[in-house]
């Protein structure tokens, strides 16, 4: 039994050690110990309290019990008299002991209230109701009311367990006479117990005055006019009234007069329910209802004000925009710093094509989803598409290789997000194995990856110098097949070299193999818990996590940066918002979400983890956040300041998404400053639903960063942008205009060390006018697919097994107007290699479009063939397209070329066998020129040719052949509408 109870002891700790060794093999063993003590202590007071009220009250009334005869008493009571006296002992101890268990266990949840109590800074400014700090509704009132919620909890309990051990022992009883006796010794108890209820009650009334500051329940946050003039002043009334009630109750307790405490209960009772329900029932009804938008405007101000500083949307910039709907030409010759930057590869659609391109093995993959940021090449910052190779192992491995042999992913993949090759392939500034490119540094690079976001559960690494390596690196060469090996030389996990940590793991995981497996060795390390979001989270238990994190090459090593916020739902008037529905969109939905309500978000910290050890740093970002500078006071070792961050760091900070959308959200209803119009909600606004998807239940458009000088910026600066449309009314038909671009400046750094850009987190949003006739981008794709040349053409691309994706809607601020880009992309439907290729551009501005195959065409196509823009080279498809009738310029004709006659027809076929004949001597493919019908059919079947010669070149790795194919496919494209053309005449 001894032995057996020790390996349960064993089991049952082995998790907690691991705990230990995670945290101390980080260097962040404070939080852990900080944490674990705070909530150890709670729990020791929370069950000494209750265990001691609950055995006080049990001891009092078995102490004092009466000796009344059995036949004075009933005869089931006699029987439970009988059993607690059999096991007295026992129910004196395990009955307290049961219920303060259950307190502590519940009691210590709430470690970060009483934390954040002690611990409190001050915000600096008062509520507009009683002068309070707002600290104390962030972290007074939260720790009060979970003190005075848990007394109350603990004196009825006990109070409870007392009466009723009053009653099974004779203090409290029915006598067969059915006189109703309750001794001395109860009647104190009750009384005493009454009265302790009625004062923490009492409290609870007071407390309530502060918490109706907080209130979500009306139409407007906050306390409104019937709180403030009916409930707080109630409250405070009720409170006083229980607090005589109590003293009355001592008095019954001394005179054994019952009298006055029921009378006096009933009158609190009354009294709460006339004070408390119907005299602010009367007052909403009848005084405020008939008067509602003159009695209300001080308290709407009050929720406008501050629901926009809980936000972080009270320094917004906002500016009319009187966009201009008419594209003239040269419209865009000063919006070069935009249209340069217009992103074009589609992160969230090329994830396929990083794949063939770049994954070389099975064992490694990209996300579905890739990372957007900024780089410096040749002294010019570009946006760029990034991705990390990490490991994909498949499930059916053996434990060697999945733990032991596959240990990491090896560099990262970058492209240029506003040009594509010829071929509509990413153009790559950092790739290949090992890693060369624009993005290359001369520098040490360490590419490895070995922790992310698909790294595997565990992996067991490390080996004495000199020993054979056993890890499996990465190609010798992207086109060999030899593989390198390699032995980890970081400090990333615990040690399992020796004998009682490799048991701990093993049970840890449920794998036996830890502990016997004969490859481990003295300098062997384990490394799990290895997602950069859950690390981060481990760390930092007092911070919310952005579900986005990226990779990011910083000062020579691969970091994945994650943004952390802090967040209350205690904040004065503010409205709160469901994290789940606010951060999710078309893009999000399915992905790991922030949760739970807040009325208070701030991007505090900027984290990072080393894609190589592991190791994370937290830089408390928002200095002036109060929230953050308390738990900074709680872990003084756990945050360094943003002045540490380096200046290639600062480089790559951004805008955090979630935070974005947020903020978005709020601004439907709070970008009004004019509390009648709020009032109204007459101007409220919604987030378009995402134009690219196929249901009509589409989720939101996700934000979009991109570099973009907006109108009132000197600079351009890498942001973060939405589009705002009118909120549809119910029983109303949708008008998808535009009504506000949003856009958050994400620029942090400066160049320098520890500096950061006075910008950054600048919100800027643009306001057209009502009655603007901006198309939105839900109207805008209907332009596009109502467009019958782009439906003909999209059509003939569809052909032979291809099908047609659009890619991201790109929204911004250009030549005084709204200008739309929208990329093309074409993808195989019959092959697993397939990949989407960029074939064409859309664009709008207004309700001209445009459709071309790179976007300078598209953009001249709209501005009258001069858009005056400049844009990248390799912005879109290249090559010796033929122009289609879309490329005319606007009010000119299209050069005719009508179908032969029947006439015409012989002469016509000799000479195009003459071509065909003279077509042999020379390189390309051939353009028939016969009846129109047969040119058609003709080109269709060239293009199905040409479209599986280039899924097999790719899939043999020809890009010789693949890029041949391609040249033929864009041929009989141009052929194919050429024909069709001439049959329409």
């Amino acid at each position: 039994m001894i032995i057996a109870a020790l390996i349960g002891i064993f089991v049952a700790s082995s998790g907690f050690y691991a705990e230990i060794l995670w945290f101390n093999q980080l260097g962040y063993q404070d939080v852990f110990w900080t944490e674990r003590i705070a909530r150890g202590v709670i729990f020791v007071v929370a069950f000494l309290l209750m265990a001691g009220l609950v055995w006080l009250s049990l001891f009092l009334a078995f102490r004092h019990r009466p000796q009344v005869m059995q036949n004075q008493m009933n005869e089931s009571v006699i029987r439970y008299q009988r059993t607690l006296n059999s096991m007295r002992r026992l129910f004196m101890i395990g009955l307290p002991a049961l219920m303060g268990l259950f307190a502590g266990t519940a009691a210590q949840g709430s470690w970060e209230n009483v934390l954040l109590f002690i611990n409190q800074q001050p915000f600096g400014m008062t509520d507009p109701e009683f002068g309070m700090d707002f600290g104390f509704f962030v972290f007074t009132l939260p720790f009060l009311g979970f003190v005075n919620g848990f007394l109350i909890s603990a004196v009825l309990v006990a109070g409870i367990a007392g009466i009723l051990t009053h009653y099974l022992f004779g203090g409290i009883r029915i006598e067969a006479s059915g006189k109703f006796v309750v001794e001395k010794a109860a009647r104190w108890h009750i009384a005493v117990t009454g009265a302790l209820f009625l004062l923490l009650q009492g409290v609870n009334w007071w407390l309530d005055r502060y918490a109706t500051l907080q209130n979500q329940s009306g139409t407007w946050a906050g306390a409104l006019y019937t709180d403030v003039n009916a409930v707080i002043p109630a409250q405070a009334i009720l409170a006083v009234a229980a607090v005589l009630v109590a003293a009355v109750f001592i008095v019954t307790a001394v005179t054994g007069r019952w009298r006055f405490s029921i009378i006096g209960s009933a009158m609190l009772l009354i009294t709460a329910i006339i004070g408390g329900g119907l005299y602010p029932f009367l007052v909403q009804e009848y005084q405020v209802q008939p008067s509602e938008r003159t009695l209300e405007t001080p308290y709407i101000e009050r929720n406008m004000e501050l629901t926009r500083y809980a936000y972080g949307l009270h320094e917004i910039q906002q500016e009319n925009y009187d966009a201009d709907a008419s594209a003239t030409p040269g419209a865009l010759a000063e919006d070069a710093a935009n249209t340069e930057n217009i992103r074009l590869l589609d992160p969230n659609l090329v994830s396929a094509a990083f794949g063939q391109f770049q994954q070389f093995r099975q064992y490694y993959s990209f996300p579905d989803t890739l990372s957007f940021d900024r780089y410096e090449i040749d002294g010019e910052r570009r946006d760029t598409v990034i991705a990390a190779r990490e490991l994909n192992v498949p499930t059916d491995a053996s434990w060697v290789n999945r733990h032991l042999i596959y240990t990491h992913g090896y560099g990262l993949v970058a492209a240029n997000a506003n040009t594509v090759t010829p071929e509509g392939r990413p153009s790559f500034t950092l790739q290949g194995i090992p890693t060369r490119g624009e993005l290359a540094s001369d520098e040490d690079y360490e590419p490895r990856i070995y922790f992310g976001q698909n790294s595997p559960e565990y992996s067991i690494v490390g080996a004495p110098e000199g020993a054979d390596p056993l890890e499996l690196d990465r190609p010798a060469a992207a086109d060999s097949e030899a593989e390198t090996v390699y032995t980890f030389e970081g400090d990333g996990g615990p040690a399992v070299g020796g004998l009682f940590n490799r048991l701990v793991y093993a049970i840890q995981f449920q794998s036996p193999e830890i502990l016997l497996s004969g490859d481990m060795n003295e300098e062997s390390q384990i490394l799990y818990d290895r997602e950069p979001r859950e690390r981060v989270q481990e760390v930092a238990p007092f911070l919310d996590v952005d579900q986005n994190v990226y990779p990011a090459i910083v000062d020579g090593r691969v970091k994945w940066i994650v943004e952390g916020y802090t967040t209350s739902n205690d904040f004065p008037y503010s409205d709160q918002q469901q994290l789940e529905q606010a951060t999710t969109d078309a893009l999000t939905q399915g992905a790991p979400t922030l949760a739970g309500q807040v009325n208070y978000i701030r991007n505090s910290v900027k984290a990072t983890v080393d894609a190589y050890d592991g190791s994370v740093e937290l830089y408390a970002w928002d200095t002036e956040d109060p929230i953050l500078r308390a738990w900074q006071q709680v872990f003084p070792d756990a945050l360094q300041p943003y002045e540490e961050m380096s200046a290639e760091l600062m480089d790559h900070v951004r805008y955090p998404e979630d935070m974005f959308r947020v903020q978005r959200e709020l601004l439907g209803r709070y970008h009004v400053t004019d509390p009648g119009t709020f009032y109204e909600n007459n101007d409220a606004w919604s987030v378009p639903a995402d134009p690219t998807a196929d249901d009509e239940g589409a989720m939101a458009q996700p934000p979009y960063y991109m570099t973009l000088q907006m109108p009132d910026q000197e600079e351009p600066a890498f942001s973060l942008t939405g589009t705002f449309i009118p909120q549809i009314a119910e029983g109303a038909q949708q008008r998808n205009v535009l009504y506000g671009f949003l856009a958050a400046a994400g620029d942090a750094g400066t160049g320098e060390d520890g500096v950061k850009a006075e910008d950054y987190g600048q919100l800027r949003l643009l306001e057209l006018p009502r009655d603007t006739a901006v198309p939105g981008p839900g109207q805008t794709q209907a332009n596009f697919d109502s467009n019958s040349q782009i439906s003909q053409e999209l059509n003939l691309l569809r052909q032979g097994a291809s099908e047609v994706i659009n890619g991201n809607m790109i929204t911004l601020p250009a030549g005084d107007g709204i200008l739309y880009v929208q990329p093309v992309y074409v993808q195989s439907t019959g092959t697993a290699a397939a990949y989407p290729a960029l074939r064409k551009v859309l664009v709008a501005y207004g309700e001209e479009v445009g459709f071309a195959d790179t976007l300078d065409e598209a953009l001249d196509q709209v501005f009258g063939g001069d858009s005056g823009a400049a844009v990248a080279d390799g912005a879109g498809v290249t090559g010796d397209a033929v122009d289609s009738e879309l490329d005319v310029p606007e009010g000119e004709e299209p050069a005719e070329d009508p179908a032969p006659t029947e006439e015409e027809a012989p002469a016509e076929e000799e000479a195009t066998t003459e071509d065909e004949a003279d077509a042999e001597e020379t390189e390309g493919p051939v353009a028939p020129s016969g009846p129109a019908q047969e040119r058609l059919n003709d080109a269709l079947d060239r293009a199905g040719t040409a479209l599986q010669d280039s899924e097999e070149a790719l899939a043999e790795g020809d890009f010789a052949a693949y890029g041949e194919a391609q040249e033929q496919l864009q041929q009989a494209i141009d052929d194919a509408l050429q024909a069709e053309a001439d049959l329409e005449e």
